[in-house]
């Protein structure tokens, strides 16, 4: 296995993890969750659509249906991350690490897959 496919599978499975941990937050600690957004001034209905497009993106990279549709993905967990390391870091709740664990693993998923793709 060469570096390339190495440090492709590294950022996939850390957006992944921390993308499922936000998931099963947003499912199972939605007071939590509802709390953070009230805080910010977000509306909490979007806590339980978001946490389906998180879902919806990950099978996008994972299965790999269209070059578009992850190119998508993509775009929405680089939007979807940035957003969170900002409303982590305004809260104050020390949540802004993992988010940009999720940014960084996202950027390297994407920049390795574009370089693997023939």
């Amino acid at each position: 296995m060469n570096s390339t496919k190495i440090l492709y599978w590294i950022g996939t499975l850390l957006l992944t993890a921390i993308m499922c941990f936000s998931v099963y937050n947003y499912f199972f600690n939605y007071t939590a969750i509802s709390g953070y957004f009230t805080h910010l001034g977000y509306p909490t209905y979007l806590v339980y659509p978001l946490a389906i497009a998180k879902i919806l993106g990950l099978v996008a990279i994972w299965v790999n249906f269209s070059k578009t549709l992850k190119e998508w993905a993509y775009f929405g967990f680089f939007l979807n991350t940035s957003m969170a390391f900002a409303a982590h870091y305004i809260t104050d709740n020390g949540g802004y690490l993992f988010a940009a664990i999720a940014f960084v693993g996202a950027a390297l998923s994407y920049y390795f897959d574009k370089n693997q793709r023939p």
